[in-house]
């Protein structure tokens, strides 16, 4: 569909009601209408590489993304791609973890959970946000 204009939320709602209201149409097989989006990019610090005290056993992708899931900032946030975990660097045992996620223009997603903290264990994570980042995951150091 095009418009002439800027399209804002409430245009989404009139045009989701046409679409249902529409007698040929398979309203299970229309994806929802949406206003267009971009990438926005976070970073999450504070957590660390090793699950357990004394343990081989690395943070991955999966671990993150089940902690995401159960954390409530994370709630209007859809994944633009894979988390990646990186280890700081090779002395110390923290993590950082690179988000990307999906934004309007405006990026009031990617905004509103910018210096949140929340618990992970009996660690304290910070939101950040990043600037965009290498698809390859490197330590700085590097």
């Amino acid at each position: 569909m095009v418009t002439n204009k800027v399209t804002v939320q409430s245009d989404l709602c009139i045009i989701e009601k046409y679409i249902k209201n529409v007698d040929n149409i398979d309203f299970l097989n229309v994806k929802v209408p949406q206003l267009l989006q971009s990438k926005s990019y976070l970073k999450i610090i504070g957590i660390p590489y090793f699950l357990y005290d004394k343990s081989q056993e690395h943070l991955s992708s999966n671990n993150v993304e089940q902690i995401i899931k159960q954390n409530q900032i994370f709630d209007n946030i859809i994944l633009a791609s894979n988390l990646r975990v990186i280890k700081v660097s090779p002395k110390l045992d923290m993590s950082t973890i690179w988000i990307d996620i999906w934004d309007v223009q405006s990026r009031s997603k990617a905004k509103s959970p910018i210096n949140w903290c929340f618990n992970v264990g009996k660690y304290i994570a910070t939101i950040r946000g990043a600037n965009m980042n290498p698809g390859v995951p490197q330590c700085k150091n590097c």
